[in-house]
């Protein structure tokens, strides 16, 4: 093979005159930037066109930005619903299925109710029976006032009887003193007065009995009266339990984490099925240095990760009196150690303006814009 040779170029190949002068060449370099700058204006000016833009814009974005806050610490909220049995019993029919959408008073499941549906038999019949003596004694109360009024013009009779014989014997006994009447017609009104008094005694007895009864009779009637409130309290126990073997959806929502099987026993309390709501809302934590305009009322775009192609209207409803840290289940102590300042994060409760009819469910992320200005 050939080999290509080359000359060889060093400095020494160039003499003195053939080496630029270092001002000279600079300023040989400037004219040639004016004359390629003379040579084409349009270019130049389009240049400038171009530069006033990028400015122009660099500055309308930073005006317009300056109007809203972001933040990606966001998702979707909602006070998820733990349903409970707050009966005791074996579950008989589970109608309902994980994830499935239910209106607000639909079944979810029931519970034997046979039970229960004896007790609600056995408070019908005490609360019968309780009726029952209620009528009686006021049909006694009515007999005994009949009594009392017949008892009392008893004593007003006695009375004017007991009145006659007082008058009697003293006419009587004025007469025997003057030697008109006779000692026997005189003892004779003395033992019609002693009559008449006893009898008087006896019909004011007569009359305090049978108010007395009346009284009794009275007190038996409130006693019934008790008794009948507290069948009637323990009819509504037994009808409230009964109704609570069927357990229905509080609101609309979806049913999330169902545990309840066909054939279990469910226990008061025990956590059956998971329900979230159909109310919805966003949580944005925001800095606390982006709340210094931000207000209830203000209009919010939100984003919502699982459907990029759209957007949301909502509106700010609430501002937390406290960052979120002051509600953990640790809370700071700056008071404490070595203090190293964090810009602390707030939550934001956000509402929808119309409610998305979308799969939505807690912990989903957004991303909420505010206009604060």
């Amino acid at each position: 093979m050939h080999q290509l040779a080359f000359p060889r170029m060093d400095a020494r190949t160039f003499s003195k005159e053939d080496r630029p002068k270092t001002k000279e060449g600079h300023q040989n370099h400037s004219q040639t930037i004016r004359r390629g700058i003379a040579d084409h204006p349009y270019i130049t000016a389009l240049a400038a066109i171009v530069a006033a833009l990028v400015l122009i814009a660099t500055i309308a974005w930073w005006i317009h930005a300056r109007h809203f806050e972001s933040t990606d610490d966001a998702f979707i909220d909602t006070r998820v619903t733990q349903v409970s049995s707050q009966v005791g019993g074996a579950i008989v029919d589970v109608p309902v299925t994980d994830n499935q959408f239910v209106v607000a008073g639909a079944v979810l499941l029931k519970i034997d109710n046979r039970d229960y549906t004896a007790a609600l038999d056995q408070a019908n019949a005490q609360e019968a029976q309780a009726e029952a003596r209620i009528a009686n004694v006021t049909a006694q109360l009515d007999a005994q006032q009949a009594l009392v009024d017949q008892a009392n013009k008893g004593v007003e009779q006695a009375k004017a009887s007991q009145t006659f014989a007082q008058e009697e014997n003293a006419r009587y006994q004025d007469l025997f003193k003057k030697g008109a009447g006779t000692q026997q017609r005189a003892q004779q009104a003395v033992s019609d007065l002693q009559q008449r008094d006893a009898a008087l005694a006896a019909a004011e007895a007569a009359a305090i009995a049978a108010t007395k009864q009346f009284a009794v009779l009275k007190a038996q009637l409130d006693e019934s009266k008790a008794s009948q409130a507290q069948a009637r309290a323990a009819l509504e126990q037994a009808q409230a339990n009964l109704d609570r073997t069927t357990i229905r959806a509080p609101v609309a929502g979806r049913v999330t984490k169902l545990t309840a099987a066909k054939g279990a026993y469910a226990q008061p309390g025990q956590s059956l099925i998971g329900f979230v709501p159909r109310d919805l809302w966003v949580t944005a934590n925001f800095k606390e240095t982006q709340l210094t305009d931000m207000r209830p009322g203000q209009g919010v775009d939100v984003a919502i990760d699982a459907y990029p192609a759209r957007s949301f209207r909502g509106h700010v409803d609430s501002i937390q009196a406290g960052s979120g840290t002051a509600f953990s289940l640790l809370p700071p102590e700056n008071a404490t150690g070595n203090f190293v300042k964090v810009v602390q994060r707030v939550p934001v409760k956000i509402t929808f303006d119309e409610l998305p009819d979308l799969p939505l469910g807690p912990g989903m992320s957004v991303v909420p814009t505010v206009r604060v200005r």
